[in-house]
């Protein structure tokens, strides 16, 4: 057998949007991997349809290359701050990172965010200033912001003298010269192999490895992938998993060992200390388990993940229009996919309510439960989707807390006195407010994150969709009293049929209607938003009284503005905590938790008494 080669392992790091999987694309044509006549999509390590969609990294995945007689292991990591928990976890199977930030934009919160994870762990962080082909680059202030950013994360003298590189990945160019605009990416795979260190760890000793990604196969079953922390194992080896405290969780064989090689799996018959792959074989070992040699009995340590911020109702569709349009519609169905989903998935926490047909599904943010949501309704199921709400705690004295995040918003000049004073209304306080060059201003903010559910889409309106608003869950602080909710009241059906023009017309002076001609509606389903801070049941299938008077044709002809229509993401952030969004396959509904007028009635006393 051939000797192995010299390994690496890397993580590519980034705040959302910098670069990151378009980099490991050319490193990826750059090495071989593809061949030049091969059709590869971009961005092809966004492999789901949500991160196509989206243009995010939304799945930590692992691949690997080999350049010049070295083979490096590549970790391409999510930037958005929502899925920070395979972020934490993916950073213990590397022995270096590759920091990519924008020449422009510079350090982000995300950036601080996953820079902060890294120096803890020890890792030394070579930092790539991307997109220096901008024609807004700011290149040595990103490097002074990058520099502070160390040191406010308390990095280590050897961490500070990190080395630096100047690329573009879309162009396929890195240079040590911050001036050069051509060239191929040779110098970051050499910066890989000088300065990143091989694994240190032993061969010699009994097999063990920490489960960090958890994927089911239809062939293989349950797949988990990590890096083998010590010795050798080979198909068909006798092991065992171990929970944290050191308790035998079972026993089985490795069935399978996949090694990656580009984006592919291929199977085979041994992997040693150092090598990152897939096994499987077992049936409930999961995430942070370790899997080893039947002799070991000490589980590696794994990484503590940062708690769930935000929760929201999953409960099963009980609206006049249930089971018409999607597969799966029991509790069973949707209680197997979500626990499926938080064994993966471990920034997700699924308890089930006392009436056993609804579930409390916490995560990191608005983001994170929306693609779960939207990726359920691709699958066929059906739900009930309530309010996000904050997670609240207590401190030491028995005081209640509440979770803050950090807020970095770059709007133009002449909005800024808007965004300041929204915030404020939301309990933010300014912390900074600067201007970045180009007309433009950056604020940042400390503010409760539930003051921040429903503002990006508002947000959005009041800086005419230029602004960009950046949040990372900062820290527990205390209790800010009432924030303001919604505004306006709502408009809501008050029977079941379909919408006509006759009765739609004169509903559009009262507000703003979600609905169309023709869409079949229920009583209490909101059609519409009222100009007025009441809600208001209205009568939208009315049809015209016959008469024997011809009409003289005026009156006939409705015309109608276009219904509002709503994303998935502007209905949770849209409703208040006495309305739900019906989720299907097909359609996305706001209507009243309470359907019956005098249940809602009854509902409300309660909640004033």
């Amino acid at each position: 057998m051939s000797a192995p080669l010299p390994l690496r392992n890397i993580a590519i790091i980034a705040h959302v949007d910098h670069g990151k999987t378009t980099l490991v694309d050319q490193l990826f044509r750059q090495s071989g991997t593809f061949r030049d006549n091969q059709r590869v999509e971009e961005r092809a390590m966004d492999s789901n349809d949500l991160e196509k969609e989206r243009g995010i990294t939304i799945l930590a995945k692992p691949t690997s290359i080999e350049w010049e007689g070295t083979r490096i292991n590549i970790v391409d990591t999510p930037g958005h701050a929502d899925f920070g928990g395979e972020v934490e976890r993916i950073l213990s199977m590397v022995d270096g990172v590759v920091l990519l930030v924008d020449s422009s934009e510079g350090a982000m919160p995300q950036t601080k965010f996953v820079t902060g994870k890294a120096l803890a762990l020890g890792l030394k962080p070579i930092v790539v200033v991307n997109k220096v082909d901008r024609p807004d680059e700011r290149i040595q202030e990103v490097l002074d912001e990058v520099f502070d950013l160390f040191v406010s994360l308390d990095a280590s003298d050897e961490q500070l003298d990190f080395p630096v590189l100047y690329a573009s990945g879309r162009n396929g160019y890195a240079s040590e010269d911050p001036t050069r605009r051509e060239g191929t990416l040779t110098p970051l795979f050499q910066k890989i192999v000088d300065h990143v260190p091989p694994p240190a760890l032993e061969v010699d000793a009994p097999f063990t490895f920490l489960v960090t990604l958890l994927d089911r196969d239809n062939f293989l079953g349950r797949v988990l992938t990590g890096r083998v922390t010590s010795g050798v194992v080979k198909v068909n080896q006798a092991i065992h998993a171990l929970d944290a405290e050191g308790n035998v969780i079972e026993t089985g064989r490795a069935s399978k060992i996949l090694s990656f090689q580009g984006l592919d799996r291929v199977p085979v018959d041994e992997a040693k200390a150092g090598d990152i792959i897939s096994l499987a074989g077992l049936s409930v070992a999961t995430v942070a388990n370790t899997i080893a040699d039947t002799s070991v009995r000490t589980p590696i340590k794994a990484q503590p993940i940062d708690p769930p911020t935000l929760s929201m109702r999953f409960a099963v569709n009980d609206s006049p229009m249930a089971g018409r349009e999607g597969t799966k519609v029991t509790s069973r169905m949707i209680r197997d996919r979500l626990e499926r989903e938080a064994e993966s998935n471990v920034a997700i926490k699924v308890t089930e309510s006392a009436d056993k047909d609804s579930f409390e599904v916490a995560g990191r943010g608005e983001l994170q439960l929306g693609v779960l949501i939207e990726t359920m309704r691709r699958e066929g199921f059906e739900l009930g989707i309530s309010r996000p709400r904050v997670l609240f705690g207590t401190d030491e004295n028995g005081n209640r807390t509440e979770p803050y995040e950090t807020v970095l918003i770059d709007v133009d000049d002449e909005f800024s006195g808007t965004v300041v004073e929204k915030m404020a209304n939301r309990k933010g306080e300014m912390t900074d407010m600067r201007p970045s060059g180009g007309g433009k201003t950056r604020i940042s903010f400390i503010a409760p994150s539930r003051g921040l559910i429903g503002y990006h889409g508002e947000f959005l309106s009041d800086t005419r969709g230029t602004g960009i608003m950046n949040r990372l869950f900062d820290k527990y602080g205390p209790y800010k009293g009432k924030i303001e909710g919604r505004k306006n009241g709502v408009l809501i059906s008050n029977g079941a049929g379909e919408a006509n023009a006759y009765a739609l017309g004169p509903l559009e002076e009262r507000g703003i209607l979600f609905v169309g001609v023709g869409e079949a509606l229920y009583e209490g389903m909101i059609i519409g938003e009222n100009a007025k801070p009441e809600d208001l049941e209205v009568n939208p299938m009315k049809s015209k009284a016959l008469t024997n008077f011809r009409a003289s044709g005026k009156d006939d002809a409705v015309r109608l503005t276009p219904p509002k229509v709503m994303t998935l993401e502007q209905a949770i952030a849209y409703i208040d905590e006495d309305e739900m969004v019906e989720v299907t396959p097909k359609s996305i509904r706001i209507r009243k938790t309470e359907l019956d007028p005098n249940e809602r009635k009854k509902a409300s006393r309660r909640k004033d008494a």
